[in-house]
């Protein structure tokens, strides 16, 4: 899935946990825009996060 982003695709340049440069590895899709971290941990801990709060929000909603 990720390892067709591209750097040059994504929205930011340092990742928002660190604030250290994105890395190729480390891409992801949210909002269908590219997100990129500094590592697949940062990533990771970013998808967990994004999904814990989409589910929240659609319970809430029904």
């Amino acid at each position: 899935m990720t390892n067709d982003l591209r750097l040059e695709d994504a929205v930011n340049e340092t990742c928002p946990w660190s604030g250290d440069p994105i890395a190729a590895d480390s891409l992801t899709i949210y909002k269908e825009q590219v997100v990129g971290f500094c590592n697949t941990g940062c990533r990771d801990k970013f998808e967990k996060a994004t999904t814990a709060f989409e589910l929240a929000l659609s319970a809430k909603q029904d």
